[in-house]
This record gives structure tokens, C-alpha cells and sequence, in this order.
């Protein structure tokens, strides 16, 4: 590992899926599974989100939900954990309405981790106002199916214009409707 923590291959240079993966924050991977226009939005500096009431509430039930877990590990400056514990990734939701999403973002996660040396496969998402959790584990087929997502994410960050409107009705609790509807 180099001095910036970053895993790197025996002769000092970033291995492509690493180098692919460290230019992916966790954010863009969640906006990828959940609206592809979201996240060249993201990406391309327009961000609403701090607009919206709906990640207010997620922030607030994160803050105070689990109060003795130490919160907000960040991987690379580009994933921020929720809370680690007994070997699992943890990621607190408000609702598990975009329980794919979810899914794929702590998967995410964990593949971060792995690339980084630490021996973690299994996640749980909570949704505490929901008294639920989901639990993922890191497969192998999911790890490729990562790489695979890492590669459209880049693709998708790079291109010159955004994707169209989705058009669905997630749109209307989105902090970017105001933006594709206007």
C-alpha cells in the first residue's frame, strides 16, 4: 500500500479494476443503480440533494440511529461506511423502498474493502424506523458483476451529455426533479 492507503500492484501502479474503482465514489455507485441521469448530474457538479427533505431525514435517522457505533469510515476519500462491526459493513436507510439500490452500494463497499486487503465479505442494511435489516454477502459473481458496473459508471461519467429523463415515479421524491422537469 502506498502512503495514500491505496492498494497497489508489485511494481507500484494501480491494477485497471483498482484504478477503475478508486475513480468511483459510493455515491455515484448508488446513483448508477438507481438513475443514470442522476449521476452524470452528480458528476458533472450539479448537485440538488442538499435541497432535498428526503436526505435531510436519511442524514437524521443515520445520525441518530446505532449512537454507540463508531460512525463514518471513509475508503479513499470516495466511500463513506456507515459503521463496521463484528466484521460486517454496515449502511443505515431510511426505508428499504430502493432495497436493490441498498444492496448493490454496500456490495460496493465491501469490494472496496477486499481491494484494499481487508477480509470482509457480509453487509447489513438497516432500516431502523422499519425495525429490518438486510443482510448481502460478497460473491464472487457479484464482484464481477461489480467490475462490470464500475465500467458503465466511468462510461456513463465521460460521456458529453446527460442521459435522458427515467421518467418513473421515484422522480418525484428525487432532490433532482426540479432540474429535469423544468
Amino acid at each position: 500500500m502506498d502512503n495514500d492507503g491505496i492498494a497497489i500492484s508489485d511494481n507500484g501502479a494501480l491494477t485497471p479494476s483498482q484504478s477503475q474503482a478508486a475513480a468511483v465514489t459510493g455515491t455515484e455507485f448508488n446513483y448508477y443503480l438507481l438513475c443514470k441521469r442522476k449521476l452524470w448530474l452528480f458528476a458533472h457538479d450539479v448537485e440538488m440533494e442538499h435541497t432535498s427533505d428526503n436526505v435531510l431525514i436519511g442524514k437524521l435517522i443515520d445520525e441518530e440511529s446505532y449512537p454507540r457505533e463508531k460512525k463514518g469510515m471513509v475508503v479513499d476519500g470516495a466511500v463513506k461506511i456507515d459503521f463496521i462491526d463484528d466484521n460486517t459493513v454496515h449502511e443505515v436507510k431510511k426505508s428499504n423502498r430502493m432495497k436493490e439500490v441498498h444492496i448493490g452500494q454496500v456490495l460496493y463497499y465491501i469490494y472496496r474493502l477486499r481491494q484494499k486487503g481487508v477480509d470482509i465479505r457480509k453487509g447489513v442494511i438497516n432500516y431502523p424506523k422499519q425495525r429490518r435489516t438486510t443482510e448481502v454477502m460478497l460473491t464472487l459473481e457479484k464482484e464481477d458483476e461489480i467490475k462490470d458496473t464500475v465500467k458503465k459508471i466511468i462510461e456513463i461519467k465521460n460521456m458529453q451529455q446527460a442521459p435522458v429523463v427515467l421518467n418513473s415515479k421515484i422522480c418525484k421524491k428525487c432532490g433532482y426533479e426540479d432540474f429535469c422537469y423544468s
